[in-house]
């Protein structure tokens, strides 16, 4: 679970409630029309600019930005290394039936023990990162789009209620609920983009660029593998990936245990 993202997102939604509750009447910030304008329609807008299935499965894909979680580039170095010394003593078929903490990972190592070529490895698994590389970004895009089109839609309903305020300035009455119309849609707008799309779209977009990393570690470690290469030689090709505070502390750590 990502506590950044349910923090963010639940201490901004906190905040606006607190300020209304505090306020005279929290009653008057709920408006049925403004809701259908801005939720209603930026749903339909946004279902406009993408496919069926790439509007309902970038939901799914928005619950990655509360619970997926990578494993740590050191942790996941350290585990290939293992994996690297276990091919050199026993071969590659002794990985058979090895669990590992990626499926992605997990499914190269059934590459190795399938015996497939490095340079089939590479192809298929690169072909695999691409493949998810674009679902990620299709369900980002989506997001990104709701986070333009709701202030859009609020401007909308914005000059909806403005009209229907002046078409009527003869009667008191029809003038606070059109007020509150033009009001709440630019608020529910920003809310929308603020609040709620805009840091998922990001999330996921940061998401995204993470897995999509990781998966060419996975990749560059596996060639090496399949290719033969010593395990500390693995291990400084894959230190690359590291910040360069880690890599200076990952040398000195191997110093040592040499």
């Amino acid at each position: 679970m990502d506590l950044a993202t349910l923090i963010g997102l639940i201490g901004a939604s906190a905040l606006i409630a607190t300020s209304v509750i505090l306020g005279a009447s929290p009653g008057v910030f709920l408006n049925i029309p403004s809701l259908m304008i801005v939720l209603g329609g930026s749903m339909l807008v946004v279902l406009a600019k993408f496919s069926v299935g790439q509007f309902f499965s970038a939901f799914k894909v928005a619950a990655r930005a509360f619970k997926f979680k990578l494993p740590a580039t050191q942790d996941s170095i350290e585990e290939i290394i293992e994996i690297a010394q276990v091919a050199r003593k026993s071969g590659v078929l002794g990985l058979e039936g090895r669990e590992a903490s990626s499926p992605f990972l997990q499914q190269g190592i059934q590459m190795l023990v399938d015996g497939q070529t490095a340079e089939t490895i590479k192809e298929l698994l690169s072909k695999e990162r691409l493949m998810t590389l674009d679902h990620n970004r299709s369900g980002a895009k989506v997001f990104s789009a709701f986070a333009d089109v709701g202030p859009a839609m609020g401007m909308i309903g914005t000059l909806v209620g403005l009209v229907q305020m002046l078409s009527n300035m003869e009667d008191p009455k029809s003038i606070g609920p059109a007020m509150a119309v033009a009001l709440l849609t630019t608020l529910y707008g920003a809310m929308l983009a603020t609040m709620i799309a805009g840091p998922i779209a990001d999330k996921l977009t940061l998401r995204m660029t993470e897995e999509a990393r990781m998966q060419s570690l996975y990749i560059d470690a596996l060639v090496a593998i399949q290719e033969g290469k010593n395990p500390r030689i693995i291990e400084q090709l894959l230190t690359s990936y590291l910040p360069p505070d880690k890599r200076e502390k990952s040398g000195n750590a191997e110093q040592a245990a040499g």
